[in-house]
């Protein structure tokens, strides 16, 4: 999520042309090349500023340390598409499984269309620390928002509790694993793959018509 504007705070370390961004988000880009390409743990907070073009202290007037940094970027990964499941949800005018389709199709541009591989940041041990549990919060709300879609289909209201459980488990694996096959080929166009994926999605989840 980005921020509008620049924050008043301490001088640059070095000057650098303007990104437009603020030197928030600028911390935050850093930090998802840097966690991305060198690896979390081999990543240092002087790293971050340095390479945000900011002294270390400077970073510390916008974040406490590198676990404030991976969970704002954590946290990107999912608000946005709880925001469109919330959307989804309140919707009337469309069925079911359209919606889903669209949430499906939606959450993985979010996941693939970045310039950074966020997604693999899931797999980081540290995510389990309790500092990540605002993060783990917005992921189980969104998890519930495809449960309740899927559960809106006509397949989906035909599943006990325990099946519907089940092929939502299946479905939020595929989306969030899909970044590894993205990687796999990342000149593939994303439009299509994210239609493709959404397609599955649904043929896992057992629902026949998509889009």
């Amino acid at each position: 999520m980005r921020t509008t504007g620049r924050r008043a705070g301490r001088p640059r370390a070095e000057q650098r042309p303007d990104s437009g961004l603020s030197a928030r988000d600028e911390l935050l880009d850093a930090a998802a090349e840097l966690f991305t390409t060198r690896g979390y743990a081999a990543t240092t907070t002087r790293a971050v500023a340095e390479r945000a073009g900011m002294r270390q202290a400077t970073m510390y007037h916008y974040f406490g340390g590198k676990e404030d940094l991976l969970a704002d970027l954590l946290e990107s990964t999912v608000t946005p598409s709880l925001e469109l499941a919330r959307r989804l949800l309140a919707e009337s005018g469309r069925g079911a499984e359209e919606r889903l389709w669209e949430l499906c199709r939606s959450d993985v541009e979010l996941l693939c269309g970045g310039v950074h591989n966020l997604g693999a940041l899931y797999l980081l041990p540290e995510v389990q620390a309790a500092r990540f549990s605002g993060f783990h919060e917005v992921r189980a709300d969104l998890k519930d928002a495809y449960g309740q879609l899927l559960a809106a289909t006509e397949a989906g209201s035909a599943l006990d509790k325990g099946e519907l459980a089940l092929r939502t488990d299946l479905v939020f694996g595929l989306i969030e694993g899909v970044i590894l096959v993205h990687r796999s080929d990342p000149e593939r166009a994303l439009s299509s793959f994210s239609s493709a994926t959404a397609d599955a999605a649904l043929r896992i989840a057992g629902v026949v018509a998509a889009a």
